[in-house]
């Protein structure tokens, strides 16, 4: 006997297919959702370049390389500038000629009638000041050894200038041709070199951090700083330089005999170093101070974003 069995298919109900799609999505969303967590959380994937964990570390990150680069600018452009005012300005060395005798002399000769009374002569002083450009003098009649004599407006408005270059001071030209002479211009030389370079260094440095400063660049950043320290090395070894001019290369007991000889048996020569050479040494340290954070800006930026 055979049975037979009835085999009955049962159709889905479509309220049965809509929930299935209903949970295939929630199940999608949670997913993505999970995804979506993980990137505002800063979980980004790894590549080539390293990134901070979280969004508020980014912005502290940034305040702070903000503040180390204006500080950095600032010190730079004042470094900038009182180089260029120490390069510019002929007042690294200042000197006061004065002759004590002859400041109330009087005319040996005795009066006679009918002759004309002149009164008693007195004596000024020479007042020399030297840079970079120019080795000027002038004369005043009423003896003043104070450094405000030397500002501009304190001065005569008739003086004499000559090339520093040429015959630095106490140099004069009856020294032309000889041994001392020789040796000084060529120190006077190797000196001007070290400020041509370093006036140069400092310039294009600041043109470098200017083209720096739009973009994100450590190699722009670290040039730039090295630049800045290099003008602070070249001008330290400027200041260092003079000051051996002054106190050895010259022969200042040399030219004071000459005078006396010349001029007046008890010439005095008062030396003293002028605001060109302060402002050339406070520049130093603004220029040294500035190239070194520029040097850690660009080496921040290089660890952080490449």
């Amino acid at each position: 006997m055979v049975t037979r069995r009835s085999v009955i298919f049962e159709t889905p109900h479509p309220c049965a297919k809509r929930r299935e799609g209903e949970i295939r999505f929630l199940k999608q969303g949670r997913h993505t959702h999970t995804h979506t967590q993980r990137d505002l959380a800063g979980e980004l994937p790894s590549g080539n370049y390293t990134t901070v964990k979280n969004i508020e570390e980014t912005k502290y990150f940034i305040m702070k390389l903000s503040v180390v680069l204006f500080i950095a600018g600032l010190f730079g452009a004042l470094g900038v500038l009182l180089f260029l005012v120490a390069f510019g300005t002929d007042y690294w060395l200042l000197a006061t000629e004065t002759c004590p005798s002859l400041r109330n002399s009087t005319d040996p000769i005795p009066a006679e009638k009918g002759d004309i009374i002149v009164p008693p002569h007195k004596a000024g002083a020479t007042f020399h000041h030297e840079g970079f450009f120019w080795r000027c003098w002038f004369n005043e009649a009423v003896v003043d050894d104070n450094i405000w004599k030397f500002w501009f407006t304190n001065q005569p408005p008739l003086k004499y200038c000559m090339h520093a270059y040429l015959l630095p001071f106490p140099l004069t030209t009856e020294t032309y041709n000889s041994t001392a002479y020789e040796t000084a211009i060529i120190y006077r030389g190797f000196w001007s070199v070290f400020m041509m370079l370093g006036i140069i260094a400092v310039i294009v440095g600041g043109f470098v951090i200017i083209c720096a400063v739009p973009f994100p660049n450590h190699k722009l950043y670290k040039a730039g700083g090295g630049l800045f320290l290099s003008a602070g090395i070249l001008f330290t070894v400027l200041v260092i330089m003079y000051v051996i001019w002054i106190e050895t290369v010259i022969d200042i007991q040399e030219y004071i005999q000459k005078q006396r000889i010349q001029l007046c048996l008890d010439i005095t020569l008062n030396i003293q170093y002028g605001w060109s050479f302060i402002v050339a040494a406070i520049g130093i340290f603004f220029s040294l101070f500035s190239g070194l954070l520029f040097l850690l800006a660009g080496h921040t930026i290089h660890i952080h974003y490449d």
